[in-house]
């Protein structure tokens, strides 16, 4: 299937993990990528290997809480690609710690590259989307967000905060046949879940109801269903993929 032939995808947090998995999956089916992570070498690793299949690819190594860094990669991007359809906003940190610990420090860098890093690439890309009377915004939220986590009041404020951004967002730009929409993904696969020990890992599965932890291209899916014509009168929704841990 070649659902996004011609288009061209913005992906944030490439560099590995569910990221890396949605980049290369929106080029396996024909799209061409603009992959950024928070280093260089990690998004030009992903944009090589959309290259071997045939499709364009740019890397870029910033901080997406920088706002005159991502300003200036939405220039570059739309002046050498010409447009984009789809901007997924996947980067995202932890700095886990009990509230009654938690430093200043870990609230404003979970804050900041969850929150406003989404917002920062949203607000450099919706001219040229409102321009064009087109395009899929997609933001990786959490579970998290949705039922919170001791020792995450930082990560999941800023995944509930998205949430709200995601429904304001949709209803701002729905004339214009913008669709916003966002992804909760559950206990998925990755080096940050990866990190955690084997009774933490055990304990989780006994919440979810599949008895199996998700994969990145559980997500993968969900956003290329979210950006695809199928889902374009889909806008506002927060789509949880969960293994039916929230249900």
């Amino acid at each position: 299937m070649n659902r996004f032939e011609g288009q061209v995808v913005v992906v944030t947090g490439a560099g590995r993990g569910i990221g890396r998995s949605i980049a290369l999956s929106f080029a396996k089916e024909g799209a061409d990528v603009v992959c950024i992570s928070r280093t260089q070498a990690n998004s030009g690793k992903v944009a090589e290997e959309i290259r071997q299949m045939g499709r364009k690819a740019w890397a870029f190594g910033i901080d997406v809480a920088d706002s005159a860094a991502v300003n200036e990669m939405s220039a570059a991007v739309l002046k050498e690609a010409g447009k984009i359809d789809v901007l997924v906003n996947n980067a995202g940190v932890t700095r886990d710690n009990l509230f009654m610990r938690m430093s200043e420090e870990e609230w404003d860098t979970v804050i900041n590259t969850n929150l406003k890093g989404a917002y920062l690439l949203c607000k450099s890309f919706i001219r040229s989307f409102i321009k064009q009377r087109s395009g899929r915004i997609i933001n990786i939220a959490s579970i998290v967000g949705l039922t919170g986590n001791a020792g995450q009041c930082n990560y999941a404020a800023s995944k509930a905060a998205l949430v709200g951004f995601t429904k304001s967002l949709a209803r701002e730009v729905a004339s214009r046949s913008i669709t916003v929409n966002a992804i909760a993904p559950g206990f998925i696969e990755t080096d940050m879940t990866g990190a955690l020990s084997e009774n933490v890992k055990e304990a989780f599965l006994k919440e979810i109801p599949m008895n199996q932890i998700g994969k990145p291209e559980d997500i993968a899916g969900a956003a290329l269903f979210l950006a695809s014509t199928d889902a374009r009168y889909i806008t506002g929704h927060v789509l949880v993929v969960d293994g039916g841990f929230a249900m």
